[in-house]
């Protein structure tokens, strides 16, 4: 049996939103074809890739790996599609954009490498800021486009913006600590052990607002905005750590591992995505930016109307790799 683009985009989409429902919504199909393209997936690669909650999905260790090269392919397969619709010419321009320090260290670099690859004449200018001085920088025109996090977006009345990728938040924590015993923990369990909180972008008091939730408060016994001091605490054994997906990695600077486990309760993923003023025309530089990262992060560009055939079905892909 063969693994089809479909199968691909439906699991990709179920794992950034975290529920099939809504990335049934997304893709404009039924939330069985969600459930039966992930199964078939499943089967084929011989893994469970996401895990089912009373809350929706979360993707297990082998989904982790297999998002990761998911979203490569279809990258690369909407950039092959998207070069036989561009223009003879080469765009030429500048791009003024603002990034958040979690996305300049973890996300932006590999995606600016492959734009400015196949878009050799376009200048990028990147400003990194807290995000209220990026929001500010994107009202005033000082900036074309943010790459942020979105989650935590304020002025949405002056700007307008776009998820690319939602991370899920897990608990970050040592081989050998209690909670590591169970595949799943709760935010009161959390709580009764010492805790590193990260402050930088907004993470505090974004974490904050989870706890505050569920009436709880974690034993904080270390503030840092550097994400490996957190990292090196946490595989010592010093604490345990909420943190996303996206800046986890499986060992510390001296090469201590960490793990991870799910959390039952409702925990916020950390959103990253584009921003841009309401009101403003993009340039076609910024416009090619824009559409690139759609491409990069998805593999799908911005949503359009179903393709329909007899009775109003939508159109599958039938490509196979």
């Amino acid at each position: 049996m063969s693994v089809s683009l479909k199968q691909i985009r439906y699991f990709v989409a179920a794992a950034e939103t975290g529920r099939i429902s809504q990335a049934a919504i997304d893709l404009n199909v039924s939330q069985s074809a969600v459930t039966a393209a992930i199964q078939q997936l499943e089967a084929t690669v011989c893994a469970r890739l996401l895990e089912r909650t009373p809350n929706g999905v979360t993707v297990t260790m082998e989904g982790s790996r297999f998002l990761s090269q998911g979203r490569q392919i279809l990258a690369a397969v909407a950039e092959a599609v998207r070069s036989t619709h561009m223009s003879a010419g080469p765009l030429f321009g500048t791009v003024r954009i603002g990034v958040t320090y979690t996305v300049s260290g973890y996300f932006l670099p590999r995606h600016q490498m492959r734009f400015q690859a196949s878009f050799p004449g376009i200048t990028i200018e990147l400003f990194e800021a807290p995000r209220d001085v990026l929001e500010r920088a994107l009202v005033d025109g000082a900036l074309d486009l943010a790459v942020m996090l979105v989650s935590n977006l304020r002025d949405n009345a002056m700007l307008v913006s776009e998820t690319l990728l939602r991370s899920p938040r897990r608990l970050w924590l040592a081989p050998e600590h209690p909670l590591t015993r169970a595949e799943r923990v709760h935010l009161a369990e959390i709580a009764t052990y010492p805790y590193v909180m990260l402050t930088v972008d907004e993470a505090k008091h974004t974490s904050m607002r989870y706890w505050t939730h569920a009436a709880l408060e974690p034993k904080t016994v270390f503030r840092t905005s550097s994400v490996e001091a957190v990292r090196s605490m946490v595989a010592g054994g010093m604490g345990i750590a909420i943190l996303s997906d996206l800046i986890y990695r499986p060992w510390s600077l001296e090469g201590q591992r960490i793990e991870t486990r799910i959390i039952e309760d409702e925990v916020p993923s950390m959103d990253v995505g584009l921003a841009w003023r309401r009101d403003t025309k993009l340039s076609e530089a910024a416009r090619a930016f824009l559409d690139f990262m759609r491409f990069a992060v998805a593999g799908v560009g911005p949503a359009r109307p179903p393709v329909s055939l007899d009775h109003g079905h939508r159109t599958e892909e039938a490509i196979e790799i």
